[in-house]
């Protein structure tokens, strides 16, 4: 049927531990249902973590430190952290939740392994090609709530380019690339349910995402924007802050440097005079150093004295 998608999240899947085979626990889950060819398995987390030995013992603040690769913005309690996999997520995706008292849920060493690992165990056993989605739950950036995203694949396009297509009125689709991961993610933890105990689900009807057999793609670790280009490395009162300690260590959240025309009008706009120099450089008075350093910092250039004036040339972060 076009158009047509179906999700299964089965019930009674027994508590995951340490060493446990997911893909037998998957498979006998979703008895007397068979995968089929083109199939998406998703699977959270949470028990891909658990099937690891990812639950240790500790407080969530103590693993929250080791997880920690960056902060990025703290209000209260909460803290939003670029975690060791590259994920911006509040407490470094750590879950403290469906666990003994006083042990703790890391994430997966490397989510998109523990996907193809999956991809290739359910392969062997059913001898269908699947792909394989794993999901954990993210906040956004000026969006209220949570949903589920892919932080593991394998066997999957995770990313589909429009780029170059044109629409029905003959428009250019220029940068439309959407994240078909994290939308298969978002579908089953409707299935799921949060308080469901359904940690499996088949997607069926979406077989042209699925890779050949051998290729398990690129991973969902693609989904990830590199260090200094997903414009919000920091939160708001947090750049402020770096910018004025002016520390190098913390140069790469803000991104390349801008063109000097660019730092002109920044400049511009915080009420400094400056022009572009002879040199790709930019020339401003020294009266305000102290904000000409702040705004230069913060748009990856740095300041000297050129005789009465200051001299702004870009600096790799």
């Amino acid at each position: 049927m076009a158009g047509s998608l179906s999700v299964l999240a089965p019930d009674g899947v027994p508590e995951i531990t340490a060493g446990d085979d997911l893909a037998a626990v998957l498979l006998d889950a979703l008895a007397p249902e068979q995968v089929v060819e083109g199939d998406v398995l998703v699977v959270t987390s949470k028990v891909v973590s658990k099937a690891e030995g990812r639950v240790v013992t500790g407080e969530r603040e103590e693993w929250l430190e080791r997880e920690t690769v960056r902060l990025v913005a703290v209000r209260g309690a909460t803290r939003i952290v670029r975690n060791r996999l590259g994920l911006t997520m509040a407490a470094a995706g750590i879950d403290a939740s469906n666990v003994a008292s006083g042990s703790v849920v890391l994430l997966p060493e490397d989510p998109d392994a523990s996907a193809r690992a999956l991809r290739r165990a359910v392969a062997r056993r059913s001898g269908a090609n699947v792909g394989v989605v794993v999901t954990d739950t993210a906040g956004r950036a000026w969006r209220e709530g949570q949903t589920d995203i892919a932080i593991g694949a394998a066997g999957l396009t995770v990313l589909e380019s429009f780029a170059g297509r044109v629409d029905a009125h003959g428009n250019e689709l220029a940068v439309t690339a959407p994240a078909v991961a994290d939308e298969i993610a978002g579908a089953v933890e409707l299935a799921q349910g949060k308080l469901g105990s359904r940690p499996f689900a088949v997607v069926r009807g979406r077989a042209d995402l699925v890779l050949p057999v051998g290729d398990d793609g690129p991973g969902a670790a693609t989904l990830i924007r590199p260090e200094g280009a997903d414009l919000f490395g920091y939160g708001a009162r947090e750049a402020v802050l770096r910018a004025v300690g002016g520390q190098p260590g913390d140069r790469a959240p803000f991104g390349a440097p801008v063109g000097a025309e660019e730092l002109v009008a920044a400049l511009s706009r915080a009420g400094i005079a400056a022009r572009p120099g002879p040199a790709g450089d930019v020339i401003c008075a020294a009266e305000r150093r102290a904000a000409v350093d702040i705004v230069a910092f913060a748009h990856g250039w740095a300041a000297t004295e050129s005789g009465t004036d200051l001299r702004l040339q870009p600096v790799s972060p």
